[in-house]
């Protein structure tokens, strides 16, 4: 068979290209769902973090022991989450732990998720701790608590900051999902494969896909690179 034939077959021939797109929906809806969740979770965790490595050594009573004990449990998650491979977390959220839904996209959004968050929260907490001592003082100056300081003035600065690295985290984790297909969750990478089990032809099919992730990563790194100009020039 010639190319265009071969291309014929296992694309156009029976609509095997709705396998591809509709993957590739499913794809962007986790991605997005779950960078939600990771960008969420991980503000909370790294003020956690932040908080307890800025003022734990100055409090004192209840408080402090509250803060000591939250903070032990961001760095265990944080340890965990970082220290085992993503496909296994999916494969736990899926058989172990989600059991019982036979929702995917969902088992899929809170397990790339959760992965997502322990590092976006390590992001954050580098903004954050970036932050001169200077503006919190000026925060209590204008007569703020520490919680208000936070909201306006150190989170804003904060999250101007680690935007970028926020955005590539984003391309990362629209990467990482290619791995949906161990839990029979119908993706990008797992429509590819169908269409190769059903035409026994690999090269096409996964070429296709590989494309695919391809010009996402470049047309959303290009739009990074668009926002990372766009936040220099305002800082002149």
């Amino acid at each position: 068979m010639s190319l265009k034939e071969k291309f014929i077959f296992n694309f156009i021939q029976h609509d095997r290209w709705k396998y591809i797109t509709d993957g590739l929906v499913v794809t962007l809806k986790v991605t997005f769902f779950a960078v939600l969740l990771g960008i969420a979770l991980g503000i909370i965790i790294a003020i956690i973090r932040s908080t307890y490595e800025k003022n734990g050594s100055a409090m004192r009573g209840f408080s402090k022991f509250v803060l000591w004990v939250m903070n032990l449990l961001c760095k265990i998650y944080l340890t965990v989450i970082r220290g085992t491979p993503v496909v296994v977390q999916l494969m736990i959220m899926y058989f172990v732990i989600l059991v019982s839904t036979r929702n995917k996209i969902l088992v899929a959004v809170i397990a790339f998720g959760l992965n997502s968050a322990a590092y976006v929260a390590e992001i954050f907490r580098s903004g954050i701790m970036s932050i001169d001592q200077g503006q919190f003082e000026a925060g209590r100056s204008l007569g703020f608590n520490y919680v208000q300081t936070m909201q306006y003035i150190i989170i804003p600065q904060a999250f101007k900051n680690v935007l970028p690295a926020l955005a590539n985290e984003f391309i990362v984790l629209l990467k990482e999902t290619s791995v949906s297909g161990y839990v029979g969750l119908m993706d990008l990478t797992k429509g590819g494969d169908i269409i190769r089990s059903r035409t026994y032809e690999a090269f096409f099919p996964l070429i296709g896909v590989a494309v695919i992730y391809l010009v996402m990563v470049m047309f959303f790194t290009w739009l990074v690179g668009i926002l990372e100009r766009r936040l220099r020039n305002s800082e002149r």
